[in-house]
């Protein structure tokens, strides 16, 4: 699963990489949840909880199964 998740990621990047941000996976844990650190712009973007659930965590949550949610740590 974290090697799909890493694959999601490097797809999503550019788009973060275009607006001065970026994402690093820390863990993705048994029970389906995946914890990520927003860096760079993103890490300080009034508008990255959007980022992070409407962008990160849809597009895992379709593309991977038995993800549950993605948390910003």
């Amino acid at each position: 699963m974290t090697e799909e998740v890493k694959a999601i990621l490097e797809q999503i990047r550019p788009a973060l990489q275009a607006d001065g941000g970026d994402v690093e996976l820390v863990e993705v844990t048994d029970d389906g949840i995946v914890k990520v650190r927003l860096v760079g712009a993103c890490g300080h973007c009034p508008m990255s909880t959007m980022t992070l659930k409407m962008g990160i965590e849809r597009t895992i949550k379709e593309k991977v199964p038995g993800i549950k949610e993605v948390v910003a740590v």
